[in-house]
């Protein structure tokens, strides 16, 4: 992957999840903008980008953040919003174990009070453990922990799961949480 590929994506993330106003851009109620809205948003903050790149970063992004309407007309980030949106997820039932990675650093943290949303809408949940490692690896040495997340849903905890698979919640208390 070309640096200028990395840096289009994470300028991506940065304007259609946390700080549209970057790019003078407005997020719609479910987080959505026009692609050629984003594209002149892009290029007035120095970061031009045409349509088939764009396209080619939707399609190709690892984590598969971003989605385009059916249209094709407009674009979001499927998750991992920091601004208020409503991603008008349906509830789903999640399998009975799902898992979080992170760095040991915080381990003892999460261990006293589970696992907060913090600046974003849901806590972030990946179906498999291998994923939850890579996760862990981007904030340090990975830990990555089990969710009992099929006991949580019958005690009456929502979960969702976003357009690329990554399962949201509101928090998991401690007792849900042990080390995978």
């Amino acid at each position: 992957m070309s640096k200028g590929y990395t840096r289009t994506s994470k300028f991506l993330s940065l304007v259609l999840r946390h700080e549209p106003a970057k790019a003078g851009l407005t997020l719609d109620s479910s987080g959505w903008v026009g692609v050629d809205e984003l594209l002149a948003g892009c290029a007035a903050a120095g970061v031009a980008i045409t349509r088939a790149e764009l396209a080619k970063i939707v399609a190709q992004n690892d984590k598969q953040r971003f989605a385009f309407s059916d249209n094709g007309q407009r674009i979001r980030a499927n998750q991992g919003h920091s601004v208020e949106i409503d991603l008008k997820l349906a509830p789903a039932v999640p399998p009975e174990h799902l898992f979080h990675g992170t760095a040991d650093r915080f381990l003892a943290q999460i261990r006293r009070h589970g696992l907060s949303k913090q600046q974003r809408h849901h806590v972030h949940l990946s179906a498999t453990r291998e994923t939850a490692i890579e996760v862990g690896k981007r904030h340090g040495r990975p830990v990555v922990l089990r969710v009992a997340a099929g006991e949580m849903a019958r005690q009456g905890h929502p979960f969702y799961c976003s357009a690329n698979g990554v399962w949201l919640t509101d928090s998991v208390p401690p007792q849900f949480l042990d080390e995978a």
